[in-house]
C-alpha cells in the first residue's frame, strides 16, 4: 500500500511517471488494475501485463522482461509482493543499445546472468574509488572469501597484484595482461565503464585464460592453423597456375579444335599417348589436360623430363634406389617416378633423348609394371598411365637405331600431334590476350592490350619457338611497354627473320606493319595466301593434306583457292 501511495502522489503532481516512455502497473492477486500510471495506462501494455501475472503460476514473473511483440517494444521490471505486483514499465530510450537490447530481446536477462556468472569469465566490479561492488561467485571462491565478504572493501585489499586501481585512476584499459594471484598466473583484461555523459562510473576486472599456459596451447593451435592456411593457399595457388584441362589448350582454330575433340576421346582409355610436336607447341598442357579428364585425374601426376637429367641418373631417377646403392645416395634409399606415379599418371617428357640402355629397361617396366630400385633384388610394381611426349623424328631415330622399334610401338598406341603456331596463326589474338591477362594476375599491374598492327605483325614470323617463344615476347613487350596498348615498335628487337610458310619474302619492318593497320584484312589475306600456296606446292595439290596441314577446312580452303583464281 506504502508502494501505491507514493506513486499516486507522484501521479498526481505531475512527476516524470506520467511521461508516455514510461509508466506503472499495480494488480491485485486476481489480475485487476488498482493503479495505473503512463504506459500502464496503455490497454494494450495493461493486457500483455495481465496476461503474464494470471498465468505465474504456469509460467515464474521475470523480475526483468522484455514486451517485444507490441508495436513499440518495451522493457518491463517486476516487483512482486504478498498481494499484488507492480510492473514498471519502460520505453527504448533513443540511441541506448543496453534499453534497446533490454526491450528487444525476451532472453536478455538471462544473457546477462550469463555473462555475470560465467565461471570460465570472474569478473570483479570496482567504483571510482576502488571500492569492490560485485566480486562473482566463482572469482569469490578462488579467493576463499563468503559471499558478499570482499563487497566495499578496496580492491587492492582482496585482489594481489591488481591494478584496477590505476583504471580507475587513469580511465585507460588494461588488455590481455598477466597478473599472479594465489600463486596462479592468469590473464586479465581491466575496463574503465563509463556512463551516457562520459563520466567513468566503474571498472570491471576480467579473467580471460586461467593462465599463460593455455595461451601457449592456444598459440600452438593458431599457429597449426596458419600452417594450414598457408598450404591451402599454396596449393590453391598452384591449381590456379598449372595448366589443367581444355580450358587451358587456348584456341579456336580448327587445328586446336581438332586437338580438344582427340583429347577427350583419348582421356579416358588407360592407354598409353604420345605427344609430337615442336619444341614449345604446349606438350606438357596436354598431358595435364589429359590426366585431368581421365579417371586418374584424383591421383598423382609425375613429370620427368628425360633429357634435363644426366645419363648416370635416369635410372634412379625412374626406377628409385636402395639404402647404400651408390656413393651419395641418400642413406635411406628413394622411390622413384615409377613408383611415385603409381595409380596415377607418369608424364616422359623427351622421351627421344633416352639413352638407349634405358629405353631396354624401360620397356621392360610397360610390359608387366613390375621392376627393382637400384641396389637392390626386391621385385616392385607399379599401376600408372603412360603420356610421352618428345620433338624428335622417331622414324629417322629407328631408322639410324638410337631409338629401340619395339619402345616406340609400346609408347603410341594413340598419336597425337600438336600444330606449330605457324600452323594456326589465327590463334595468336586470343594467346595475347591469355598471356596478358596472365601477366596482370601474375604481377598485381594493370592489364595491358595490344593493337591490331601488332598483332598482325606477330602473325607475320614463322614463331620457330612456338606458343613458348610467344609468351615470352609478350611478357618482355608488357614490361618495357609505358602505355597501356602494345604496338609494332614495342616488340623490336624481335626475330622475325624466318618469314611465314618459309618463303623468300621481304621480312615485314615495323613501318610496313604500321602501315598494315589501316588495312587489317589485307594483311591476313596476304599471310594466308602465303601459306596456301606454300602448302599447294608441297602437297603437288592435295587439297585434304593442305587443309590438314593448315588446319582449316576444306570448305574454307576451296573458297581461298576460288579468291586466288587457282582451279578447284
Amino acid at each position: 500500500m506504502y508502494l501505491k501511495n507514493t506513486l499516486a502522489r507522484k501521479n498526481t503532481s505531475g512527476g516524470d511517471m506520467t511521461r508516455e516512455s514510461e509508466g506503472v502497473l499495480v494488480l491485485d492477486l486476481d489480475g485487476n488494475t488498482t493503479f495505473a500510471s503512463g504506459m500502464g495506462r496503455d490497454s494494450s501494455v495493461a493486457a500483455s501485463l495481465k496476461s503474464l501475472w494470471r498465468n505465474r503460476d504456469r509460467v515464474p514473473i521475470k523480475r526483468l522482461a522484455a514486451l517485444a511483440d507490441l508495436e513499440r517494444p518495451l522493457t518491463v521490471a517486476a516487483i512482486p509482493s504478498r498481494d499484488s505486483v507492480c510492473f514498471l514499465v519502460f520505453a527504448v530510450q533513443e540511441a541506448d543499445e543496453l534499453s534497446e537490447f533490454l526491450a528487444s530481446v525476451e532472453a536478455a536477462p538471462d544473457i546477462l546472468r550469463h555473462f555475470v556468472t560465467d565461471p570460465y569469465k570472474a569478473i570483479v566490479v570496482v567504483d571510482p574509488k576502488a571500492r569492490i561492488s560485485y566480486m562473482s561467485s566463482v572469482h569469490e571462491k578462488f579467493f576463499g572469501l563468503k559471499h558478499g565478504e570482499g563487497i566495499g572493501k578496496h580492491v587492492t585489499e582482496v585482489i594481489e597484484n591488481t591494478k584496477l586501481q590505476e583504471v580507475v585512476a587513469t580511465g585507460r584499459a588494461q588488455v590481455a595482461q598477466l597478473q599472479e594471484m594465489n600463486g596462479v598466473t592468469r590473464v586479465v583484461s581491466r575496463l574503465p565503464i563509463y556512463d551516457r555523459n562520459k563520466r567513468l562510473v566503474a571498472a570491471i576486472g576480467q579473467v580471460m585464460f586461467k593462465g599463460p599456459e593455455t595461451m601457449q596451447e592456444l598459440s600452438v593451435e593458431l599457429a597449426k592453423v596458419r600452417q594450414e592456411l598457408d598450404f591451402y593457399k599454396r596449393e590453391l595457388s598452384g591449381i590456379r597456375n598449372r595448366s589443367f584441362g581444355l580450358d587451358q589448350i587456348v584456341g579456336s582454330s580448327e587445328a586446336v579444335r581438332r586437338l580438344k575433340q582427340d583429347v577427350v576421346r583419348v582421356a579416358r582409355l588407360d592407354v598409353p599417348v604420345l605427344l609430337t610436336g615442336e619444341s614449345g607447341t604446349g606438350k606438357e598442357m596436354v598431358a595435364h589436360a589429359i590426366h585431368m579428364l581421365s579417371p586418374r585425374n584424383d591421383k598423382p601426376l609425375v613429370l620427368v623430363n628425360s633429357a634435363a637429367m644426366p645419363a648416370n641418373l635416369v635410372e634412379s631417377e625412374l626406377f628409385g634406389y636402395e639404402p647404400g646403392a651408390f656413393t651419395g645416395a641418400d642413406r635411406k634409399g628413394r622411390k622413384g617416378k615409377f613408383e611415385a606415379a603409381n595409380t596415377g599418371t607418369l608424364f616422359l617428357d623427351e622421351i627421344g633423348d633416352m639413352p638407349m640402355d634405358m629405353q631396354v629397361k624401360m620397356l621392360r617396366v610397360l610390359q608387366d609394371g613390375h621392376f627393382e630400385r637400384v641396389g637392390g633384388d626386391k621385385a616392385r610394381h607399379s599401376d600408372f598411365r603412360l603420356v610421352s611426349a618428345s620433338n624428335r623424328d622417331f622414324k629417322a631415330m629407328i631408322g639410324d637405331s638410337t631409338f629401340r622399334l619395339d619402345l616406340f610401338y609400346r609408347i603410341s598406341t594413340v598419336t597425337l600431334r600438336l600444330p606449330p603456331l605457324r600452323e594456326r596463326l589465327e590463334d595468336i589474338p586470343e594467346l595475347t590476350d591469355t598471356f596478358l591477362e596472365a601477366f596482370a594476375q601474375r604481377h598485381g599491374s594493370a592489364r595491358k592490350s595490344i593493337s591490331e598492327a601488332a598483332i598482325r605483325f606477330l602473325q607475320s614470323s614463322a614463331w620457330p619457338g612456338n606458343i613458348r617463344q610467344l609468351q615470352h615476347a609478350i611478357e618482355r613487350a608488357a614490361i618495357f611497354c609505358d602505355g597501356v596498348i602494345l604496338n609494332v615498335e614495342d616488340f623490336e628487337g624481335l626475330e622475325v627473320t624466318e618469314r611465314v610458310a618459309g618463303k623468300d619474302v621481304e621480312p615485314l619492318s615495323m613501318e610496313s606493319a604500321t602501315k598494315w593497320s589501316s588495312d587489317v584484312r589485307g594483311a591476313k589475306d596476304r599471310v594466308e595466301s602465303e601459306l596456301i600456296l606454300e602448302a599447294m606446292k608441297r602437297t603437288g595439290g592435295n587439297k585434304k593434306r593442305v587443309a590438314e596441314e593448315l588446319g582449316i577446312s576444306r570448305s574454307y580452303l576451296y573458297k581461298r583457292l576460288a579468291m586466288l583464281a587457282i582451279d578447284v
